[in-house]
């Protein structure tokens, strides 16, 4: 199934950025100068190196070069052999001294040049002849296997050139046909024994094998794949003069920081075939790292979303089988460390086997870790946004392991405190718990997941309460605004948290602002490494511990502005009757001349509230007014407040 989210066609690449994010060509940068100013490197037009070319031919080559060679030349590819000057000249005085009939000796210096130049055409004529006679010597054999050594011997001689010898003696002649001796003319030689494959053949073939396996061989190198020299077959000579050179090589694709275990399995082997498979994977498993989320819902159904594991290339090449390969290592080098840390977990629990990991990573929310094999069918998925959070906590595991990587590099070369003195050898208990010490202290790759996910399901929850108190209290009328930032961090910062080796008490943290009739009454600060809130009110700050402790905290609240509003708006109306109005005791009295009025908030589900008016006259202690007010009555709490304060001043 396609999909055009651009998110998911984000790839890891090792090579050197070529474009940028607008799809522009990036150019060299030659210099800076004092001023700031970016000098790059000029870019060169095709037009401009075709004429350099041409330029070149007419004068390395002279200006009359397409006159010297015939019609065609360029066609067939063949040019006109033109001697040079001094050969030319050499020739002439020859030729000069052939015509005068002087004889001159010949000198030291040409006497050598002379058997330089013969010595190999007499070799290559002696190898040839041997092979002439070793040759006859096979076919002859091959087709009378009973003939003697001095039949063949007696063969070779009559294939040269005839030369005057002594008369020969008189043979014996043939046996006769008789019952006990038959005899029969030699078999005619088969055509096949002159096709068969000569050893020159099987050179040249040899050479174009071995041609293509150093190519493929550059070709991975220019790649920025590491090469290094095989180790010698089984059974060679290792003994003292023997050849110890190997003639192949071992390509490692694994990280350099990476247990040894996974660097010895991380190996491939060139082969000769010359076929785009023609790496051998001898500690290959075929296996890709799925990662799973599943949520339950308030009404217990239960979604499942995987990271998308189906980016294979189209043209599997040398390259591309070795991008796959290095990836498959690298998701199992995750899975065994997320493995390592899961039993260490001071906030989920998890199950750990062979191929699956499965840890309960918040409320309602569990997290698991799969190898599956590559021809499993990708799943589809159910909701894109739950498998963007997979895919997110994919890449985030290979930039976290990519950060404990980069720290066992900076204590390896020294530049982190060992906790052994330099001037005494260190023993073998000490190294193993220096070992111990160097992995406890690691930067961890499955805790910041767990923290995440744990955020997330925390930020969800307190914004779902901020929401219904919010709610409530525009349903009573009070205008109530709520802004809800999950993520107050930059971009900036949010990369120092994964690239920052030494920050791991840090992590992502928000911030929520309640305005209640544009007023700032509360604002709540939550950090995700604690998963606790801050609430910062106008008398205190409150520590949140839990979401029982908020709901409470905002109730209490919500108790509090209805009452001072009612408390406000009475001001207001009965300024002119010298009228008392305060808030005490979770109630807001009304007093004047004749007239008390007991404003009290009663709580309710879901932040839902009623509000309960009693009024006290001279007559006696009984209220003689009771009425209540609830968010089901289509009318603002504070228009019915009004409304009841009006009445009890006319009344009395």
């Amino acid at each position: 199934m396609e999909d055009s989210s651009h998110w998911k066609q984000t790839k890891l690449s090792l090579e050197r950025p070529y474009k940028n994010d607008n799809g522009e060509h990036l150019p060299t940068l030659l210099d800076i100068t004092a001023e700031g100013e970016l000098i790059y490197e000029p870019k060169e037009s095709r037009a401009k190196t075709l004429g350099d070319n041409l330029r070149r031919i007419f004068t390395e080559r002279g200006a009359d070069f397409f006159e010297q060679n015939p019609p065609g030349f360029l066609e067939t590819g063949v040019l006109r052999s033109s001697e040079p000057k001094e050969q030319a000249n050499e020739a002439d005085e020859d030729d000069s001294d052939e015509e005068s009939g002087e004889s001159k000796p010949m000198t030291v210096d040409e006497l050598f040049k002379m058997r330089m130049e013969i010595i190999p055409h007499l070799y290559i004529a002696h190898g040839e002849l041997s092979h002439a006679r070793d040759l006859l010597s096979l076919i002859l054999s091959s087709a009378n296997p009973t003939a003697s050594n001095t039949d063949l011997t007696s063969l070779i001689p009559a294939l040269r050139p005839s030369q005057p010898s002594e008369p020969s003696q008189p043979q014996p002649s043939k046996p006769t046909l008789s019952a006990t001796i038959v005899t029969k003319p030699p078999p005619i030689i088969p055509l096949q024994a002159f096709n068969a494959p000569t050893p020159a053949d099987r050179m040249e073939r040899t050479r174009l094998r071995n041609e293509r396996y150093w190519v493929d061989a550059l070709r991975i190198r220019r790649g920025n794949w590491g090469l290094t020299p095989a180790p010698l077959p089984f059974g060679a000579p290792t003994g003292k003069g023997a050849d110890k050179t190997t003639k192949d090589f071992v390509i490692s694709y694994g990280l350099e920081e990476s247990p040894p275990a996974f660097r010895r399995r991380a190996v491939a082997q060139m082969s000769y075939t010359g076929h785009p498979d023609n790496l051998v994977f001898p500690h290959r498993q075929n296996t890709r790292l799925r990662i799973g989320v599943t949520s339950t819902h308030a009404d217990g159904t239960r979604v499942v979303a995987y990271n998308d594991t189906s980016e294979l290339p189209e043209q599997e090449g040398s390259l591309e089988i070795l991008k796959i390969a290095q990836r498959e290592v690298i998701e199992q080098e995750i899975f065994a460390q997320i493995g390592k840390e899961a039993g260490t977990l001071p906030t989920a629990s998890a199950r750990v086997s062979e191929r699956l990991i499965h840890i309960d990573a918040a409320q309602n929310t569990e997290l698991t870790f799969e190898l599956i094999d590559n021809k499993t069918s990708a799943s589809e998925a159910v909701n894109t946004l739950d498998q963007a959070k997979c895919d997110f906590i994919y890449y985030y595991l290979l930039a976290l392991l990519l950060r404990r990587h980069a720290y066992h590099k900076q204590r390896r070369l020294g530049s982190g405190s060992t906790g052994i003195p330099a001037h005494k050898p260190p023993t073998a208990g000490a190294v193993q718990v220096q070992q111990q010490q160097q992995q406890s202290e690691s930067p961890p790759i499955l805790e910041p997941v767990i923290h995440l996910l744990q955020y997330q399901v925390f930020c969800r929850r307190v914004e779902i309460e901020l929401n219904a108190a919010c709610g409530a209290l525009n349903k009573a009328g009070i205008r109530t605004s709520l802004r809800f930032n999950a993520v107050k961090e930059i971009g900036k910062e949010l990369v120092n948290l994964v690239v920052d080796q030494n920050n791991r008490t840090t992590t992502v943290g928000g911030e929520a602002t309640l305005r209640v009739d544009g007023r700032y009454v509360y604002d709540p600060t939550h950090d995700g490494l604690s998963v606790t809130l801050t609430a910062h009110l106008s008398q205190a700050t409150i520590n949140i511990l839990s979401i029982p402790e908020l709901c409470k905290l905002l109730r209490d609240e919500i108790e509090k502005i209805v009452l001072e509003s009612i408390c406000t708006l009475g001001r207001q109306i009965c300024g002119d009757v010298g009228a008392v109005w305060f808030v005490d005791m979770n109630r807001c009295v009304g007093r004047w001349e004749g007239c008390v009025l007991n404003f009290r908030v009663v709580e309710e589900e879901h932040f839902e509230f009623s509000c309960v008016v009693s009024r006290f006259g001279r007559k006696g202690k009984e209220p003689s007014l009771v009425e209540t007010y609830n968010l089901s009555i289509d009318m603002p709490i504070l228009t019915w407040a009004k409304d009841v304060i009006g009445r009890s001043l006319l009344e009395e």
